[in-house]
């Protein structure tokens, strides 16, 4: 049987979306879109935030981390890219699911901005009334 690769998740969130490989035997590098996570992603947060499954689950420093990510915001991107890592997780060793399932990892977050209506402002902030 083959050695394999690489493990692949894709997580998404609002209109991001990221495709993330996990490559076993790694020390840590972890590249988005082609340049360094730091430089990827500028806030601390956002670069806390996507690491949470990979810290949980104590392997940070098993996998090299390679992502491609589009669409959205920061945030978003943030948000898709965890995903993703957990779901890759997930292939790379099943016995981590109750763990990243008790942190929230596994869940899509399925909040998307609703759509303008015609005949009011934004989604649903109507005109003010006026009686005269």
């Amino acid at each position: 049987m083959m050695a394999v690769q690489y493990y692949e998740g894709v997580g998404r969130r609002k209109t991001a979306t990221a495709r993330v490989r996990l490559w076993p035997d790694g020390e840590g590098k972890f590249v988005v879109n082609d340049k360094p996570l730091n430089e990827y992603f500028a806030r601390e947060w956002d670069v806390l935030y996507m690491l949470k499954p990979l810290q949980v689950a104590s392997m940070a420093e098993n996998f090299d981390v390679t992502v491609l990510v589009k669409g959205g915001g920061m945030t978003g991107q943030a948000g898709a890219v965890q995903l993703g890592i957990a779901r890759a997780l997930l292939k790379a060793n099943p016995d981590l699911r109750s763990m990243l399932r008790k942190g929230g990892f596994l869940t899509r977050d399925a909040r998307e901005k609703e759509r303008k209506k015609p005949g009011l402002k934004r989604a649903r902030k109507a005109p003010q009334y006026t009686k005269r």
